[in-house]
């Protein structure tokens, strides 16, 4: 038997250790990858049977007030809500190369090219990817013809089924087209790629976007042969947006947006704009502009220079001159001056029944004699908002500045919220403009110089939106009490087991004290019911059976530095019934044509072409409401219910006629002999 040399033993130990270390190494590599790298190769084998999609969700509806009408329940009708569509997926690795460009080809006929170009379309199949989208947005009836082609293809052609998979996703729909579309607004068709979220274009859906979002679910599909379309699993359930109550009504929105778009094209303006609200709460009732935005077409207003003005919400983003509905407010100011100077022991400002001289409107500081529409020689505090006197409003103020002081006064129009927005649910909402005691403007002037009160009198150097002069004609209409406007009732979160989450409820934003006293809100009142009668000047505002009070506006605009005697806006803000108004309504015509029209008169005044669109709107929002006619009487001649001798107002209307008469030479004074 052979010895064995240390040579060889040397050489055995080498080799053992050798075999020792490709074991030690064999083993933690095999450690490596079974434990260390487990979960990485779990997934990546995972990864080759299943296929993890986003599951889509719900962006927050907005619906309509259905609590409007009395003794009249509805359901519930959404404005805007998210539809269920698809998306449209493929497998580009899991389809033959033999049957990738046929597959194309029907497909792209039956998606009709949503979502994609037809070259990029091709394309896709020919990509390394396990998910490639190739049509977007498709409806219910598009799935199921594309499933129905594919059972038949697939089967042909030996394909595995969920080589081709659709994606639960949602889009919004517009029940009533463009209704509300600038307060409404949209989302982008594209979603925001890491997020999925929609992208708000403006309006409602951008200023409420945190509440209106909802969260993406997972879905696990299965990769295999033996498993038919869209198997899977949900991992993680999709949370839905919260839904948006509105105090906007359908009924009454329709009915608005219907009789401001003839009121517009009849006046041959170039917009216009109205807004109802409860007085007592605040809540916005309707809100039209015209010409309308289409929130489904969102892309071609946003992309024309032309139609992307009318998208603004011009209610809000543009403040304008008041005009002469500024002279009820003015009125009320003076009024109560008198009770500050009544409780101080002193004369009062002035009598409503005063006999005062308007036929020369020189005023402190003013280059020009202020003048009137028509002339008046002598006019009391009725006459003066019956035939919307600017001379008596100034005399007013002249005594009230002289009496009060000018601090007192602009403080004044603070309480009835000049100057102050209006807080609104909506963006891009401004404060107008309030001249400033002291202040000065960039060029140097004074905001507040010795005429600005005769010209803020009459609604001249004071700039306020549309809206700001609705929150304070609702002063008048709800017994004295400052209000906030509102847009939303309540905000609800819809959770997925069924439940519901109120997160918002509104509640009325009433002034704790009442601006106005019920003495000098009747005086003002009543002073504006005379507009709307036989010799007012807003006579074709009157709601034929009902009553009502008001006041017209037309405003010059400035036109490249310079009042132009072409550009008006011309407005009427009223509310009716009296007893207790179901709403305060402000009507906006902008740039009406400058004509003359025979048996009509200047069509560019608010009491031609705003006040009959508040009548109309009037008329028939109060019948649809459930409110009974509270002037039987009055009615146009030729209705069989016209009776001019008990209509609201008759008596006091001639009366007043007959006193203006006398007083300004129409007829001869009886003698006092």
């Amino acid at each position: 038997m052979n010895q064995t040399t240390n040579h060889d033993k040397k050489r055995y130990l080498i080799v053992a250790i050798v075999l020792f270390t490709l074991f030690s190494l064999a083993v933690s590599r095999y450690w490596y990858i079974q434990v260390a790298q487990k979960n990485m190769w779990e997934k990546r084998a995972d990864n080759q049977q299943h296929r993890i999609v986003q599951e889509g969700f719900r962006r927050g509806a907005f619906y309509s007030n259905t609590e409007v009408f009395r003794h009249h329940v509805q359901s519930q009708q959404p404005f805007v809500v998210d539809v269920q569509k698809y998306h449209l997926y493929i497998d580009p690795l899991m389809i033959p190369e033999e049957a990738k460009k046929e597959m194309a080809q029907n497909l792209l006929t039956l998606t009709s090219g949503k979502g994609i170009e037809k070259k990029q379309f091709i394309r896709a199949f020919f990509k390394r990817s396990r998910s490639r989208k190739i049509a977007c947005f498709l409806d219910q009836s598009e799935r199921d013809s594309i499933i129905h082609w594919w059972d038949i293809f697939a089967k042909k052609n030996h394909l595995v089924r969920n080589s081709l998979f659709f994606v639960d996703d949602f889009q919004r729909s517009y029940p009533f087209g463009p209704m509300l579309g600038q307060i409404l607004h949209t989302v982008r068709s594209n979603k925001d790629e890491k997020t999925q979220q929609g992208v708000p274009t403006g309006g409602l859906e951008l200023q409420f976007n945190a509440f209106l979002q909802g969260r993406p679910g997972k879905k696990s599909l299965v990769h295999s042969p033996r498993h038919v379309l869209e198997m899977g699993s949900i991992i993680e359930y999709p949370q839905d947006g919260a839904d948006i109550y509105l105090t906007i009504n359908h009924q009454l929105q329709a009915l608005v947006e219907d009789e401001l778009a003839k009121g517009v094209v009849k006046a041959q303006a170039a917009s216009g704009w109205a807004i109802m609200m409860d007085p007592y709460t605040g809540e916005i009732l309707a809100w039209a502009q015209y010409p309308f935005f289409d929130p489904r077409k969102y892309a071609e207003y946003f992309n024309n220079t032309m139609l992307v003005e009318n998208t603004k919400v011009k209610a809000i983003t543009d403040a304008y001159e008041v005009g002469s509905m500024m002279k009820p407010i003015t009125i009320s100011i003076a009024l109560k001056a008198n009770e500050e100077l009544k409780k101080k022991g002193e004369v009062p400002l002035f009598d409503p029944a005063e006999k005062v001289a308007v036929s020369d409107g020189t005023l402190p500081g003013r280059r020009k004699k202020m003048t009137d529409v028509n002339l008046h020689h002598y006019l009391n505090m009725e006459m003066g908002i019956q035939k919307s006197s600017n001379i008596y409003m100034a005399k007013l103020v002249d005594r009230l500045v002289k009496r009060m002081g000018n601090a007192w006064y602009r403080d004044q129009l603070t309480h009835f919220g000049f100057g102050l927005k209006t807080g609104i649910e909506l963006p891009c909402e401004v404060e107008g403009l309030l001249p400033r005691i002291g202040k000065c403007h960039p060029n140097g002037a004074l905001e507040w110089s010795v005429p600005t009160p005769y010209s803020l009198a009459i609604g001249h150097n004071i700039q306020a939106t549309t809206l700001q002069i609705l929150r304070a004609y609702a002063i008048f209409a709800n017994g004295g009490y400052f209000v906030k406007p509102t847009l939303i009732k309540k905000i609800v979160k819809n959770k997925y087991d069924g439940s519901s989450e109120i997160l918002y409820e509104m509640k009325p934003e009433l002034s704790k004290e009442p601006v106005l006293d019920s003495g000098i809100l009747k005086n003002v009142v009543d002073c504006m019911k005379y507009t709307t009668k036989k010799g007012g000047s807003a006579f074709r505002a009157d709601i034929w059976g009902y009553t009502e009070a008001g006041k017209t506006g037309s405003a010059e605009k400035v036109i490249k530095g310079v009042y132009s005697k072409d550009h008006n806006l011309c407005s009427f803000i009223g509310f009716a019934p009296l007893s207790k108004p179901r709403f305060v309504l402000v009507i906006a015509i902008d740039e009406p044509a400058p004509i003359y029209i025979p048996g009509f008169g200047k069509n560019s005044r608010g009491s031609q072409c705003a006040a009959p669109v508040f009548r109309e709107i009037g008329k028939r929002a109060l019948a649809i409401m459930g409110e009974t006619p509270d002037d039987p009487h009055g009615y146009p001649v030729g209705d069989p219910r016209h009776d001019p001798l008990k209509a609201d107002w008759y008596p006091e209307t001639v009366k007043l006629t007959s006193l203006y008469n006398q007083w300004n030479g129409l007829v001869k004074e009886p003698s006092r002999k």
